[in-house]
C-alpha cells in the first residue's frame, strides 16, 4: 500500500523495458489507470482480486474490472493477505480460480515462517498451502499459473533465504508439482524475499528461478532498473 499520483509518475516513468525479460508491475487499485497509462510497454497487474465475479460484495474488485485496465497477472495469497487479513489457503485457491476463469494470470505466493523452517516442516506448509490452489484449477489449469515462493521470514526484513536454500525449496515446489500431474516445464517460479540488485544475479542463476516477485526494492526504480538488467544477463 504505497504510492500516490505524483510519487508513481516518476516511479513509472523511470521504468523502461529491458530486451529479453518481461516486466509486470502490480499496483494498487485506484492507480491501474495511471500505471495502463504511464507505462504502456511494461505488463499491468493488480495485488489482489475478489474470488466473486460480480454482486452485492461491496468493497471487493472482480478479475473482469481488472480485465478492463488491460491487467494481464494479479497477485494471490501473498504472505500479508494471509497473516494480516486472515486469507486461508482455500480462499486463494477460489481467487485463483476466478483470475483462470476470467483469462488472468494469477502469481500465487505461498513461503514458511521462521519457526516452520527451523522445525523442518517448509514442503509440508507449501504443500499445504498449495494442494487447494491445485482443487481448485486441477492440474492442467495449474501449468498456466505463475507460483512465487516468498520466505516470509525473509520479507521486508533484509534478511534473504541464501542461494542454496532457495534453489532447493524451488526444486521440491517443482517435484512436488510434477508429482501431482502438473506440467512443470512450462510453469514459472519467482522468488521474492528481499530480492535487491545486490543478490539478483546470483538468485537468477539458479536452475529453477525464473524470475523474481520484488518487494521493497521496486519502490525505488534505480534497483528495480537494475534487477531487471541482471535478469537480462542471466
Amino acid at each position: 500500500m504505497n504510492g500516490g499520483l505524483a510519487s508513481n509518475r516518476l516511479l513509472l516513468d523511470a521504468f523502461v523495458p529491458v530486451s529479453g525479460v518481461e516486466m509486470l508491475v502490480c499496483v494498487p487499485y485506484p492507480y491501474l489507470a495511471q500505471a495502463q497509462q504511464r507505462a504502456p510497454s511494461i505488463a499491468l497487474g493488480a495485488q489482489d482480486v475478489s474470488e466473486f465475479p460480480a454482486g452485492a460484495y461491496t468493497g471487493e474488485v472482480s478479475a473482469g474490472m481488472l480485465q478492463d485496465f488491460n491487467c494481464r497477472y494479479v497477485i494471490v495469497g501473498h504472505s500479508e493477505r494471509r497473516a494480516l487479513f486472515h486469507e486461508d489457503s482455500a480462499t486463494v485457491g477460489r481467487k485463483a480460480a476466478a483470475a483462470i476463469t476470467a483469462g488472468l494470470t494469477p502469481i500465487v505466493c505461498v513461503g514458511e515462517t521462521l519457526a516452520e523452517r527451523e522445525a523442518g516442516q517448509v514442503m509440508h506448509v507449501l504443500g499445504g498451502q498449495l494442494a487447494p490452489v491445485l482443487d481448485a484449477l486441477q492440474p492442467a489449469a495449474m501449468a498456466r499459473i505463475v507460483i512465487a515462493y516468498e520466505p516470509v521470514w525473509a520479507i521486508g526484513t533484509g534478511r534473504s533465504a541464501s542461494v542454496a536454500q532457495v534453489g532447493e525449496v524451488h526444486g521440491e515446489i517443482r517435484g512436488w508439482l510434477a508429482a501431482h500431474g502438473v506440467d512443470v516445464g512450462v510453469l514459472r517460479i519467482l522468488y521474492g524475499g528481499s530480492v535487491k540488485p545486490q543478490n539478483a544475479s546470483e538468485l537468477f542463476r539458479l536452475e529453477h528461478v525464473d524470475g523474481a516477485l520484488v518487494g521493497g526494492a521496486s519502490l525505488v526504480a534505480e534497483d528495480f532498473m537494475a534487477i531487471c538488467r541482471a535478469a537480462a544477463r542471466a
